[in-house]
């Protein structure tokens, strides 16, 4: 073991694994990661955050964290979302840098040496990029949408493909910790606080045990969250609709006369058509306007990110 589990140094790198319902991984990551780490000359740590888990996934961490010190955890009085729970847990983090990863292995831990190898030579921010998402064609036209909506609305570029995994120094940590956003959509985060980034693609692995957590509704509360949390100017976008609207209106009003005294009963369709598509956006809008005023009202309560059950191997002062 080394200096740093006795003493509670700062280490050179802090490991982040979220996990969730992960009994058949946990285990597996954790050799796989201290594998990568270890050739490295540095000295590191591995902090697990699970989010409620309701397997035996914190009784295995649990008993890592007996037999190595390095490997910490910290467990979730309830499930705070996939937002939320991995934040929470990189700001645990006292490492010079931090790496953020999935315990699934769709994460390779065989790119922690390059990350490392980039963070000393100078870069902040090194983010790992899928080459490919294997979904079905619903999931792959709602995330071509989310990153539509987020290139073209939001109020800083998002990297297409970029999970979170990836390494960032610790300064960058502390820039999203000052901007205390309550369901922090952490890579988009990254961009805006204007640190230098570097990008490396990887093919995504298949899952190496369990079954996946997220499903569509999962994928589009996050999708909706982060769109929210990210974008102001979705908030004019109902005055320029609601004008677009107006004259479509006004152009289908003066279409059905035409067609009213050209015998043409369709003009009334047509009329009910266009009625029926604005209520659709406003109601669409004033949805995300709620989740804005949502996250007005958690900034003003200044919401925890996540509340802890028990956290196991830390130092006190940590």
């Amino acid at each position: 073991m080394t200096a740093l589990a006795a003493t509670g140094d700062r280490p050179d790198i802090s490991v982040v694994i979220p996990c969730y319902n992960e009994e058949d991984n946990a285990a597996a990551i954790c050799a796989a990661t201290i594998k990568e780490l270890e050739p490295l000359g540095v000295s590191f740590d591995l902090i697990f955050i699970d989010n409620d888990s309701t397997d035996r996934t914190v009784e295995i961490i649990r008993d890592i964290c007996d037999r190595d010190p390095r490997v910490k955890l910290i467990v979730n009085s309830r499930n705070y979302g996939q937002m939320r729970s991995p934040t929470y847990g990189i700001y645990q983090a006292r490492g010079r840098a931090v790496i953020g990863m999935c315990a699934d292995f769709q994460d390779p831990p065989t790119l922690i040496p390059y990350f490392v190898e980039r963070w000393r030579a100078g870069v902040d921010i090194i983010l790992g990029v899928r080459e490919t998402e294997k979904t079905g064609p619903v999931l792959t036209v709602m995330r071509r949408l989310s990153y539509w909506l987020a290139r073209n609305f939001g109020d800083y570029p998002v990297v297409p493909n970029a999970t979170g995994f990836g390494l960032y120094a610790a300064r960058v940590v502390d820039a999203t910790r000052r901007l205390e956003e309550p369901e922090p959509f952490f890579r988009a985060m990254l961009v805006e606080t204007g640190y230098r980034l570097e990008t490396i693609s990887y093919p995504r692995a298949p899952r190496a045990a369990g079954k996946s957590k997220n499903n569509f509704f999962a994928l589009f509360d996050f999708a909706m969250s982060a769109l929210a949390g990210s974008s102001k100017k979705l908030l004019r976008m109902p005055l320029y609709l609601g004008a677009i609207g107006a004259l479509l209106t006004l152009v289908m009003l003066i279409g059905g006369t035409i067609a009213f005294f050209l015998g043409k009963p369709i003009a009334g369709w047509l009329i009910a058509s266009v009625v029926q598509a604005e209520f659709a956006l406003l109601f669409g809008f004033i949805g995300l306007l709620g989740d804005n005023v949502r996250i007005i009202s958690e900034r003003t309560r200044r919401t925890p990110l996540v509340l802890e059950r028990e956290r196991v191997n830390f130092p006190a002062d940590y």
